[in-house]
């Protein structure tokens, strides 16, 4: 008989050496697992990473490393009148050595009311707060609070580390110790998990449920797909499937189909999709896959933003359709995101190249004596505007970042650019 508890949660660490993932914080040498492993003071954190990666395994594990009392709430199931009375038992507690420990699970779902009631509790020192967030604190967290707290990103999980935790799983776990399994082919149980180890878990879990009593289990790539595909409301009774749709809505929009594009936006809608959510992502998409092909995609998804922010539902789903439609048939590039790539990739590879004196700021009269600033002309002192200067370092004289998109806007521009750098890039 399958115990009630899910694997995910009974396979979740009990101590920092069973943590799997986030070597670039943990590791020996790493900022959070160098404080906690000498035992320093524990600044407030808020944890941003995609689900199933550890947020909240390793805000137990903190807590316990440090002997702290340990307060966890979730965003959802809980208000300011909660939060008050947690920072109010933990107040009670403050002759003890370490600080109480607030977990605040999905904190980007605290209206600015409630994320105003931790304010006094964190910077007294009443509670050391982490909270735990999916979504960009930068826009999710207000700035008071955020100022208070150190940001540590959360990395998706590697397929070697997703490997690791089924392999603990199949040895450790007094379910599934007993029973003879063996994972012939990884590709889709790995796939479907998309670097969340709580969703790999209760994936394998669901395919152990199909297996006879006293029988082999096999899992392979038709057995992982099949078992998902007859239980689809099992898989995902969680909400899982979140970054699933909003990858195919993005996919649709690029790729200008409007009616895959709306039909995916109904699902997030319908589901009580955060809708500031969905336009920030559109407003990342028309720059990312619209760019200068259509200028304007960018200012209406700001605009749309913004309606959003202000309106809310039901109304909103309105201006996110009409957004989406105009996305949708907007003409494409990627253009710009490519040229800032490349142009990230040249830093680099190059270091810190000298800027050429002619654009260097000349505020004293060493910096003028050197020749700061000396052979700059004002193109707005040449006819058209322009001048024929070099403004990259000597090293990457002639180098073209920005390739024009082919559409009708982007030739406007590459047609520009030709008059102006002919002999210089490649245009």
């Amino acid at each position: 008989m399958m115990p009630n508890e899910p694997l995910a949660e009974r396979m979740r660490p009990q101590l920092l050496e069973q943590y799997v993932g986030q070597k670039h914080l943990m590791a020996e040498d790493a900022v959070l697992g160098k404080l906690i492993r000498t035992g320093q003071s524990l600044p407030s954190i808020i944890f941003w990473g995609p689900p199933g990666v550890g947020k909240t395994t390793l805000a137990r594990l903190i807590a316990k490393s440090y002997n702290a009392p340990f307060y966890s709430l979730s965003a959802i199931q809980s208000g300011v009148k909660e939060v008050r009375e947690v920072i109010d038992s933990a107040s009670k507690q403050g002759g003890l050595l370490s600080k109480p420990l607030l977990f605040i699970d999905e904190i980007h779902r605290f209206s600015k009311s409630q994320q105003d009631s931790l304010l006094g509790a964190v910077e007294r020192g009443i509670v050391t707060l982490i909270g735990a967030t999916t979504e960009n604190p930068s826009f999710e967290v207000i700035g008071a609070l955020l100022s208070r707290c150190q940001v540590y990103t959360l990395k998706s999980l590697t397929f070697d580390e997703l490997k690791l935790i089924v392999n603990q799983a199949l040895t450790r776990d007094s379910y599934l110790k007993p029973r003879v399994i063996s994972i012939e082919e990884w590709d889709a149980l790995l796939l479907f998990s998309g670097g969340d180890a709580r969703k790999l878990l209760n994936t394998l879990e669901l395919i152990v449920s199909t297996q006879k009593e006293g029988e082999e289990l096999i899992i392979t790539n038709e057995k992982t797909t099949s078992t998902l595909q007859e239980n689809p409301a099992r898989y995902d009774k969680t909400g899982e499937q979140h970054y699933d749709i909003i990858s195919a809505f993005i996919k649709s929009i690029r790729g200008s189909d409007p009616n895959a594009a709306l039909y995916y936006l109904a699902r997030m809608t319908e589901g009580g999709e955060d809708p500031k959510f969905i336009a920030r992502r559109l407003l990342i998409l028309a720059s990312e896959d619209i760019g200068n092909a259509n200028p304007t995609a960018l200012i209406l998804a700001n605009n749309c933003f913004q309606a959003v922010t202000v309106i809310g539902y039901p109304e909103c789903d309105l201006i996110l359709s009409q957004t989406v439609i105009y996305l949708a048939t907007s003409p494409k590039s990627n253009a710009s995101y490519k040229a800032i790539r490349l142009a990230q990739q040249t830093v680099r590879e190059t270091g810190n190249l000298q800027v050429p004196l002619a654009l260097r700021n000349a505020p004293t009269g060493l910096m003028k004596t050197l020749g700061y600033g000396a052979e700059y002309e004002y193109a707005h002192n040449h006819p058209g505007n322009f001048v024929n200067l070099e403004y990259l370092p000597e090293e990457l004289s002639g180098r073209t970042f920005y390739e024009p998109g082919l559409n009708k806007r982007e030739a406007e521009i590459r047609d520009f650019l030709k008059s102006r750098w002919k002999e210089k890039y490649n245009y």
